[in-house]
């Protein structure tokens, strides 16, 4: 497991103290001086060492924010432990909503600090094995393995049943994290080439300068770097499938050669002196818009109508909310065998009602996510609305500023369903260190009360220390004393003659 932590802090000063205390703590620290040095630093040869990123926010040019969106475009899974000395509400739901696994404010205690370390890297141990056990376990899909019962996923079931079997062209659309390859795979073991190899090539994932030579393969010594002779994946996947993943993403000039060789069955290694004969059934998936990319000149118009042939549309999870309380049993029986417990929790009915009231912008990927890191982190045999603090936090408009932040973020698919039982409702508890932004109506409630609460928990949360809470609230002492006015609190006691009405 990859253990080495990356600091990206622009002040030098915070950077020696969490490089130190990292140091104490036993791992190894990795520290860079702003946005931009991190993305590198994960785009380079020491990516695979980095288990975790603790990542300042407040960072000129690229900012926190900035680094979490450009992972998730990239694909990176890392947890990362957002810091800032700004911790007020929309700092914490942006951060959250970017995929933040923790959120800890500055200065963070040492304690604080060791704890999201520790709980994140047992989410990465537990993450490989699940990884390694599935690979282990991977084998022939059909559409009975599907885990669906939506009316949705009737239409793809069964187009993907009548693709498999023909050998024409298909083009996969849907959006990240819905399941393009689960549905290429079906459709692969539900044909005649079932037996034969499914390469995967993420076109997206690939530098422009490599993408034609691991297409179609090279010649040893045909350009600096080039050591040994690469077959390429179009005849790795010879008499079986190939599937290209985000299409959308190939460079114009690597277009070009991927018409020939759909149209003539053939391609040209880099340094080759002839072509290569290829029999292969072509899947190709994207999450773009081909026709809007083709009228923008960003795809070959010749090129899309090949790979359009027989286009299939795979929904967004929030359009088969009914598949979501199978999901979620999948893959907590998915991860039990990996996890510490050791055991397979239950969910109860109010925290699986939270799950079907989100929309899932990351679609089943991001699902899947939210369910593992609960599994692993909960100290229970039930997960609760506690387990899913950012989902509870887009849903419900709560926020928890104090404790512990749970996880969300990245990676995989899914196999087989197993099911798992539903508990009855627990009963609604207040929670301390927590403001709600919407009434009970559902409405936003005024900015007013949310602002005389957030002090009013300052105040108690601080112990009454005017200065500190001033400058957590980021705000003058005058200015806090003067709304302490306006709202009727007593300095001394945090008290108001509101809470009486």
């Amino acid at each position: 497991m990859a253990g080495s932590i990356l600091i990206v802090d622009d002040d030098p000063v915070q950077r020696r103290l969490v490089d130190a205390a990292v140091t104490k703590f036993g791992h190894t620290a990795i520290a860079v001086d702003g946005g931009e040095a991190a993305l590198r630093m994960l785009d380079g040869p020491r990516a695979g060492e980095i288990g975790v990123i603790i990542l300042d926010l407040s960072m000129p040019g690229l900012d926190g924010i900035g680094v979490l969106k450009a992972m998730r475009e990239r694909g990176i899974a890392l947890p990362v432990i957002v810091q800032t000395a700004q911790g007020g509400i929309e700092t914490v739901v942006s951060a959250m909503r970017n995929g933040a696994f923790d959120f800890v404010v500055k200065p963070a205690s040492p304690d604080r600090l060791a704890t999201a370390i520790d709980n994140a890297l047992k989410v990465e141990a537990v993450e490989d094995q699940v990884r390694r056990t599935a690979r282990r376990g991977s084998g022939l899909l059909t559409f009975r393995d599907m885990v669906t019962r939506s009316p949705a996923m009737d239409r793809v079931i069964r187009l993907g049943q009548k693709a498999a079997a023909s050998n024409i062209p298909i083009l996969i659309e849907g959006e990240s994290g819905v399941g393009k390859e689960l549905v290429a795979r079906a459709i692969q073991g539900s044909g005649d080439r079932r037996s034969k190899p499914f390469v995967t090539v993420n076109c997206g994932a690939i530098p422009d300068n490599l993408v034609e030579s691991i297409l179609f393969g090279h010649e040893k010594g045909s350009f600096t770097g080039a050591t040994d002779k690469h077959p390429g994946k179009f005849v790795e996947a010879n008499h079986g499938t190939l599937f290209l993943d985000e299409i959308g993403d190939l460079p114009l000039d690597v277009q070009v050669k991927l018409l020939r060789a759909v149209q003539e069955g053939e391609v040209d290694p880099v340094g080759g002196r002839s072509t290569v004969k290829v029999d292969i059934r072509l899947i190709s998936a994207t999450h773009r818009n081909l026709l809007q990319q083709v009228k923008d000149s960003k795809f070959r118009e010749d090129l899309f109508y090949r790979l359009n042939v027989y286009p299939i549309f795979v929904p967004p999870l929030r359009d088969r909310r009914d598949d979501i309380p199978l999901l979620v049993s999948h893959f907590i029986s998915r991860v039990a065998p990996a996890s510490p417990h050791g055991r397979i929790p239950m969910i109860s009915e109010n925290a699986l009602a939270l799950l079907q009231a989100y929309d899932w912008p990351g679609n089943i990927r991001q699902l899947e996510n939210a369910v593992f890191r609960a599994c692993v982190l909960s100290e229970g045999d039930v997960l609760s609305e506690d387990e899913f603090p950012q989902i509870r936090a887009q849903v419900e408009g709560v926020v928890d500023l104090g404790g512990d932040a749970t996880p969300v973020v990245a990676n995989s698919g899914a196999d087989r369903f197993v099911p798992t039982p539903v508990l009855s409702p627990a009963p609604e508890r207040a929670r301390p260190g927590t403001l709600r932004a919407l009434d009970e109506r559902g409405n936003v409630r005024p900015l007013a009360d949310v602002e005389f609460e957030m002090i009013r928990l300052a105040i108690d949360h601080y112990n009454g220390q005017m200065s500190e809470v001033a400058r957590r609230l980021g705000i003058g002492r005058s200015t806090l004393y003067r709304k302490l006015k306006e709202y009727g609190i007593d300095p001394e006691t945090g008290r108001s003659e509101r809470l009486a009405s």
